[in-house]
């Protein structure tokens, strides 16, 4: 860098830049070594060949390098005895950590003992660097693995230049971040490999997904890219097992951070007494008690510790309750200082198993130190960074200006004295005592009531007049401070928290009386301690007197600088950014040291490369001389420069005088450049005129003689046109003639042929169009009849079935009394042979009907045919006769005309009347074959009704089947229990008296029913039958069958509203799982249960299509229901089924009790036709409600799609035609479009708890459909197969490769790999120079999952519209005809379109496995009817 002709801030960045673009990543400014970040592996940069290049090469040989860095000062502490540091510093981000790494390498290769030796030192310091990291490091906005604390590592040597130890020494650990995490931050990379441990270590630790723990959900960001948490917690432990942490601390440690994970999910809340806390609900006391079961100390002393406060008086002891925020800020502040008492035993712990040589004079030190920071917000952290970086600029700025002085005494020139900008002032701003910033923050903290506004009032008076401090406007507590490198603004808010150091005595009693050694070890208890005296210490006078030790230690040694530059905030490679770039090297001192050098002479040269390069100025000097330094001056002399310098052995120039050199330099070149191109132009014309010349006269004599030829070429080739022209003149006339008379021809067959077919045509049509009517007519009357047939029927079906219903309602109040029981079973047997003997008779009298009609329908039928054939007979015999009379006529001659009349008149009058009498035997005719039309009608009807009587008795006779069944059923059970009852009474007669009005026991029959019969002590000694139903306020009680019915009626009533979810899952669902179980329905062989909830549930998504919401809340149920009934339901007959009772009589309340217990424990059950009949629909529910959702949303994406493949050319002509719509109709918003509905769906299926699995399957089709769609449009369109279209389709791709990525696999799952067709294709769209590409790229790299047939079909619509380039080669093409013609032989199909599957793409078995039974442990039914009494077993 010095080398340079103008070293001022825009030739340094375009010197960076420029070694930046071409990978050379170092640079040197005199002795500091620049490293710009790459962001990318370099690997042969640092490989053995190169350290073995760099070793014992002189500084500034080679090019720059780490290696150059480190090679030189470990010479020098060899060579002159003398202790080295090299200071490692730079902005989060910027390599400080890799180039620390590499420096530490590279002084292992050097000072390495053997392998033989065991493992040496420097592979233990190397090796910590994990456990460090992982501890210690952290994701921040500017650098996913930035460094929280600063780190100063000794590497001690003995006297042969070995390692033989180290010493590991850290500085202000970040401890707030324990707490508090700002987004995108996230916290130290411990906490994150803990929850991603393996399985067994998961379990043992309690710990599980980040985003349930408080101290890591403040930021959304949980995972890094590419990096593997659960393998990085491996190589973590590895590590440990490699510093010497054995397996039990390691235990012990990973307990220690899982503790402190629990500690943060406790919250607080107002306890009973004023201004007390407890904690909040169940969740915070199970983690309040695994962080006392990992500390393995009390649960209660530790929630004492959190919440009270133990004051301590000459007097007594008091006990101060703490109010729901000092306990989170009690929380913590444990939490924080358990985590920085355990990163100190980690470094302390590495520092005792690498061991230090006592015996050891000189050392090297490596400085891993955090840069600058100026953020928006800038808080106690950055104000101690910022104070370090002020020291060691201190330092920098001295050891510069030192080198600059030893160089110039070396050299023996004169030199005065160079003024640099010294921070002493800002330092003692900071740490003066007693007024600076620091003490004044020590101070306000041990005043109790001292709050952040006092301190920075204080503040504030005490600097009012200072230049370096100055208070921003409209800002009440914070205060700037101007450091070297630019204005910093800090908030005050946590000032004071973070400055306190010491620990909470309650606090450290409790884990000092942990029963870890672990964990009491990390608080030992000292003298001052001990003595029961706080004594005040703070972070920041502690950090001072570290920062003190530091720079002691580095004035001791002889310092080597690296800055470490970040050329972008991107974190990409090939980036550089000017100004980020010039802000980093202001921070880091490189422009004052370039300063401080341009102040004196910034310009160096050795004699010889001065003469060699600057001789040219005055070619006489050289002449006859052999001095060097002679020849230097004579030549400065020259050229007229003023202010220089000889030294020794070099030249020494001002600033500017280098460039102006330069200037005359190429000057002089210019013009002896100028003389040589104008002698080569010279030759160079006359020898191109002279071979000019020459093809001239070559070429004019070849085109005349080419002329001539021409000409009577062309003379010969008239003649022959013009015989030519006459020859197929006559050819093209005969041929016209020929064509002509031959269409005149044609013309004419074919109109004669078209008149007789459209005449035969319209013949067709008539007859045809003459049956159709008739057809039509009779239907008509056939669907009249039919209709009013209906309506008959359902007339006399609804009166009926009124009239049932009204004798059911008797016969069920008739039921109410038991002794009527046996009188209503007599009479209902007498109904049923009453009514069998009626159908039978109905039978016999429908098959007598039947029979009479089908014998008078014959008899009609025949009567009927002899009548037409008589009315033809006589039809004929008339017509011949009329005709014979004609015939006779005429045959007659003129004169016996006269005689014709009488024969006429006797010939008519007996026509006359054989015509009266054949139309009176056909009006007759009539007659009776409508009269008969009619008899069949109404014997139809007459059976019809028969039937229709004969079809409701049956139903009527099988309905008192059951009623009968169902009575002598409850006849049974009553007479069972009145004996047992009459058993119990004689026993215990005096007990029953004492209990005269307590109820039986329920009883649970098997269909579900419950009979709760409650009947007093006298009336089971009486044994009055009427009274079984009554209660003891003497009223009526309902059968239990009307009490079931009712309950079911108030169930679908509940289950049908929208009754929410519990813990994530339906609570509709729950609760039919819970009563049907509880009904025992699943067992009967009849229950019309399942039928009302299959009407219940399809007339609740009946009419709600469109409706995504309401269909997203029934899918969740019934798709929930299937699982619960899947994992439930057994076929009957199955091996290992328990036993269910059948009947309803019970010997004894013992068996009774068994039988209870025993289906309440059992869990899977029997089930029955029913039960499985309604699991069948029910699965046949969840796939339609399932294809509805799917089909709302591809009708929603289908017009949007149409527009997506056209936005292109319609975006780009309404901007063509108006300028100012542009910007408003963008084209990203039918993709936005897409989205938004994408969106909206996934957020009513998440709100409505539809199981993941589902909403992969919806979204995995729909980005099927959308992926068919798009690639057969543009298939089929060319204006589609386009650059640009390409180019917009592929930015809209991008759009849903976001939306999946943030709706996360959980629901997205593989829909993205769906669109695989068309982002092959439009990735082929936009690949520019497409001729280059071979057939063998396009198929196995670019398109692998086209087919030929597609490829080729893209390959010839593409046109470009942007750039007019051309498609792929013609080779390319004539390939895909050739595989196309082969593939056409054997190919099923040659279609290139794509084919949208609609069909259900899951089983019942995976969703199934989708779901788990654990989930539904902490469900609550429906609050409704927790209510209800009938259904208090939901409360078990």
């Amino acid at each position: 860098m010095t080398k340079l002709a103008y070293l001022h801030e825009p030739g340094v960045l375009a010197n960076l830049k420029s070694r930046y673009d071409i990978n050379e990543i170092y640079t040197y400014t005199g002795n500091i070594l620049i490293a710009v970040n790459p962001f990318q592996r370099l690997p042969h940069l640092y490989n053995s060949h190169m350290m073995a290049q760099y070793k014992g090469a002189a500084f500034g040989e080679l090019s720059p390098h780490p290696f150059a860095v480190a090679d030189a000062a470990y010479r020098l502490m060899r060579n002159e005895g003398i202790s080295q540091s090299i200071l490692v510093s730079g902005e989060s981000g910027a390599g400080k950590t890799e180039s620390t790494k590499l420096l530490m390498q590279y002084l292992a290769y050097m000072g390495g003992r053997s392998k033989s030796e065991g493992r040496t030192v420097e592979q233990q310091v190397l090796e910590s660097n994990p456990v460090l990291e992982a501890f210690g490091n952290a994701k921040t906005l500017r650098n996913n693995n930035s460094s929280r604390f600063g780190k100063f590592v000794e590497i001690q040597f003995d006297q042969m230049g070995k390692i033989s130890g180290a010493a590991i020494r850290t500085y202000l650990l970040e401890r707030s971040r324990v707490c508090q995490v700002s987004d995108p931050e996230r916290n130290y990379h411990c906490f994150y490999m803990l929850c991603a441990a393996p399985e067994e270590d998961m379990k043992k630790y309690k710990v599980g997904d980040p985003r349930k723990f408080h101290y890591l959900n403040q930021s959304k960001c949980y995972e890094l890219s590419g990096v593997d948490e659960s393998k990085e917690y491996i190589a973590t432990k590895k590590a440990m097992d490699t510093v010497g942490i054995s397996s039990e601390e390691q235990d012990a440690i990973f307990r220690v951070v899982a503790a402190i994970l629990h500690l943060g999910n406790i919250e607080f809340t107002k306890g009973k007494e004023i201004d007390s806390s407890t904690p909040k609900d169940e969740k915070s006391w199970f983690h309040l008690k695994t962080a006392a079961e990992l500390f393995m100390c009390d649960a209660k002393s530790l929630e004492d510790s959190l919440c009270k406060r133990i004051i301590v008086t000459r007097d007594e002891t008091i006990t101060k309750e703490l109010d729901p925020e000092a306990a989170v800020d009690s929380r913590d502040a444990l939490a924080k200082v358990v985590y920085s008492r355990l990163f100190d035993w980690l470094v302390d712990k590495i520092n005792n198993s690498i061991g230090q040589d006592p015996n050891s004079k000189c050392l090297i030190g490596v400085l891993d130190i955090y840069g600058f920071e100026s953020f928006k917000t800038n808080s106690f952290e950055q104000f101690c960074i910022n104070l370090t970086n002020e020291k060691l600029q201190q330092h920098f700025n001295q050891h510069v200006f030192k080198m600059e002085q030893e160089e110039y005494t070396k050299e023996e020139i004169n030199w005065s004295y160079i003024e640099f900008i010294d921070n002493k002032d800002v330092l003692d701003l900071i740490e003066k005592k007693p007024g600076g910033i620091i003490a004044l923050l020590d101070e306000a903290c041990m005043f109790p009531r001292s709050t952040h506004e006092t301190f920075s009032q204080k503040l504030y008076q005490t600097f009012k007049n200072h230049k370096r401090f100055s208070k921003p406007k409209l800002a009440r507590s914070d205060f700037t401070v101007s450091h070297y490198a630019g204005d910093v603004t800090y908030q005050t808010e946590l000032f004071l928290d973070k400055n306190k150091d010491y620990v909470i005595a309650e606090h450290k009693d409790l884990l000092c009386a942990s029963t870890c050694s672990f964990v009491s070890r990390l608080f030992p208890v000292s003298n001052e301690e001990s003595s029961k005296q706080s004594k005040f210490s703070s972070i920041g006078a502690r950090f001072k007197q570290q920062l003190q030790a530091l720079l002691e230690t580095l004035s001791s040694t002889e310092p080597h600088y690296i800055r470490c530059v970040k050329p972008n905030n991107l974190l990409k490679p090939a980036i550089f950014e000017n100004q980020n770039v010039l802000q980093q090297l202001r921070c880091g001192g490189v422009m004052e040291a370039i300063r401080i050098s341009c102040a004196g002479y910034p310009t160096k040269r050795p004699f010889l490369e001065f003469v060699h390069r600057f001789g040219i100025l005055s070619p006489e000097v050289l002449k006859g001389s052999t001095d060097e330094v002679a020849v230097c001056k004579k030549l400065l002399d020259k050229v007229g420069l003023e202010g220089y310098q000889i030294g020794k052995t070099k030249v020494f120039l001002r600033a500017g005088q280098m460039a102006e050199l330069d200037a005359r330099r190429t000057e002089v070149l210019g013009r002896s450049a100028s003389i040589i191109q104008r002698k080569i132009r010279s030759y160079m014309a006359k020898k191109n005129f002279t071979l000019l010349r020459r093809s001239a006269i070559f070429i004019q004599s070849v085109c005349r003689g080419e002329l001539t030829r021409r000409i009577y070429e062309r003379t010969r080739r008239e003649a022959s046109c013009i015989k030519i022209q006459k020859y197929l003149r006559m050819y093209l006339a005969r041929k016209a003639y020929k064509e002509l008379r031959l269409s005149a021809v044609s013309i004419q067959t074919g109109m004669r042929g078209m008149t007789a077919r459209n005449e035969l045509r319209f013949r067709q049509q008539t007859q045809a169009a003459i049956l159709i009517q008739s057809y039509c007519r009779g239907y008509l009357a056939r669907s009249k009849y039919i209709e009013l047939k209906k309506a008959t029927l359902t007339t006399q079906c609804a009166w009926r079935g009124r009239v049932a219903r009204l004798e059911l309602r008797k016969m069920k109040m008739a039921a109410r009394e038991t002794g009527a029981l046996q009188a209503a079973k007599n009479k209902l047997e007498k109904q049923v042979e009453e009514l069998t003997w009626r159908l039978q008779l109905e039978k016999r009298m429908r098959a007598d009907l039947e029979e009479a009609k089908t014998r008078e329908n014959a008899k009609l039928q025949t009567a009927l045919e002899e009548l037409q054939l008589q009315f033809k007979e006589s039809k004929v015999t008339m017509l011949k006769e009329i005709e014979a009379a004609k015939v006779a006529a005429a045959e007659q001659q003129i004169p016996v005309v006269q005689e014709i009349p009488v024969i006429d008149h006797e010939m008519m009058d007996k026509v006359t009347a054989e015509n009266e009498k054949l139309k009176a035997v056909v009006s007759s005719l009539e007659t009776k074959i409508d009269e008969t039309e009619k008899k069949y009608e109404e014997t139809n009807k007459l059976s019809e009704e028969r039937l229709k009587q004969a079809v409701e008795a049956e139903s009527v006779i099988v309905k008192l089947k059951t009623n009968i069944n169902r009575l002598e059923e409850k006849i049974c059970d009553m007479e069972s229990e009145n004996k047992i009852l009459r058993q119990q009474s004689l026993l215990t007669a005096s007990k029953l008296l004492s209990e005269n009005a307590s109820p039986l026991p329920t009883k649970i029959l098997e269909n579900g029913y419950h009979a709760s019969e409650v009947t007093t002590v006298n009336d089971i000694l009486l044994q009055t039958p009427t009274k079984v139903y009554e209660t003891p306020d003497s009223k009526p009680r309902r059968p239990p069958t009307d009490r079931h019915h009712e309950d079911v009626d108030t169930f679908l009533e509940c289950v049908i509203k929208d009754v929410g979810f519990s813990q994530g899952k339906p609570v509709a669902a729950f609760t039919i799982y819970k009563c049907l179980l509880h009904w025992k329905s699943f067992e009967c062989e009849r229950t019309s249960v399942f039928d009302r909830l299959i009407q219940m549930i399809g007339s609740a998504i009946e009419n709600q299509d469109s409706n995504n919401d309401h269909m997203a809340y029934w899918l969740s149920n019934t798709s929930t229901l299937l699982f619960l009934l899947e994992k439930s339901l057994k076929p009957a007959g199955t091996a290992g089924a328990t036993p269910v009772r059948k009947g309803f009589r019970s010997p004894s309340s013992t068996s009774l009790a068994a039988a209870a217990a025993a289906i309440e424990k059992v869990r899977q059950v029997e089930a029955k036709y029913p039960a499985l009949l309604f699991k069948q629909q029910l699965n046949a529910y969840v796939e339609k409600i399932y294809g509805i959702i799917r089909d709302n949303l591809k009708k929603d994406l289908g017009a949007i799609l149409a527009l997506c493949i056209q936005a292109p050319r319609t975006s780009k002509g309404s901007v063509l035609r108006s300028g100012r719509s542009f910007g408003k109709d963008s084209q990203t918003n039918h993709w936005m479009a897409i989205i938004d509905c994408l969106s909206s769906l996934l957020s009513t299926l998440t709100e409505n708890f539809v199981p993941p699995f589902l909403v992969q399957k919806i979204f995995t089709q729909t980005f099927s459909y959308v992926n068919v769609q798009l690639f057969n449009s543009l298939l089929l369109r060319r204006e589609c197969c386009t650059f640009s279209n390409g180019e917009y389709v592929k930015s809209g791709l991008a759009e849903l490769e976001l939306w999946c990525c943030q709706a996360k696999e959980e629901y997205s799952g593989s829909a993205w790999d769906e669109l695989k067709h068309i982002r092959q294709a439009v990735g082929f769209l936009v690949i520019h120079q497409k001729y280059r590409i071979s057939y063998d790229e396009i198929i196995n790299d670019l398109c692998p999952i086209l087919s030929v047939q597609q490829l080729y079909r893209i390959c010839t619509l593409y046109w470009d519209d942007n750039y007019n380039t051309r498609s792929v080669s013609t080779e390319v093409i004539s390939n895909m005809r050739v595989l196309m013609t082969e593939d056409s032989n054997t190919a099923v199909s040659n279609s290139f379109l794509l084919d949208d599957n609609s069909s259900i793409p899951f089983s019942m078995d995976e969703l199934s496995s989708s779901l788990r039974v654990k989930d539904f442990f902490d469900v609550k039914p429906a609050t409704d009817l927790l209510q209800n009494p009938a259904f208090e077993f939901l409360h078990d």
